[in-house]
Formats: C-alpha cells, sequence, structure tokens
C-alpha cells in the first residue's frame, strides 16, 4: 500500500486513481496520520445490490428462483 501526503494526492489525483483501477490501495496521510485510504471498487452481484428490496417487509414481491426460465416458444 503506498502512502501520500495530502498536499501529492491533491497534485497527483488522476495518477493515483489510476493506480487504483490497477488494483492499487493508497493511504492518505496529514501531519503524518493516515486520514483516507483510496481502494479499489470491488464488484458486486446484481442479487446484492437488490437483497435491501426484496427484504422489505411489506413488500408482496418474492426474489426469483434460482432455476433457470422455461425457454420460450419460437414463433415463426
Amino acid at each position: 500500500m503506498r502512502t501520500v501526503q495530502v498536499a501529492e494526492a491533491e497534485a497527483r489525483f488522476s495518477a493515483l486513481l489510476a493506480a487504483v483501477e490497477a488494483g492499487e490501495e493508497i493511504s492518505i496521510t496529514r501531519h503524518g496520520k493516515v486520514v483516507a485510504r483510496i481502494v479499489p471498487e470491488a464488484p458486486r452481484m446484481a442479487a446484492e445490490l437488490f437483497r435491501p428490496f426484496w427484504q422489505e417487509s411489506d413488500s408482496d414481491l418474492e426474489a426469483p428462483a434460482e432455476l433457470l426460465a422455461d425457454p420460450s416458444p419460437v414463433l415463426d
């Protein structure tokens, strides 16, 4: 993990973001203390994003089954 001071982070923000996109983690320090970290975003599954919606108690909707859908008939 690379550590940079606030002034350097301000001056080289685009380059730091490129490093984070490549998988690197960056700590930003002020007066020798870490005040922030820039880390790559973890990939998320759609099911994870919608989980709070499916768990609402007042919703009458159900999460889809983990089965494949029946194929649709081909219309000529």
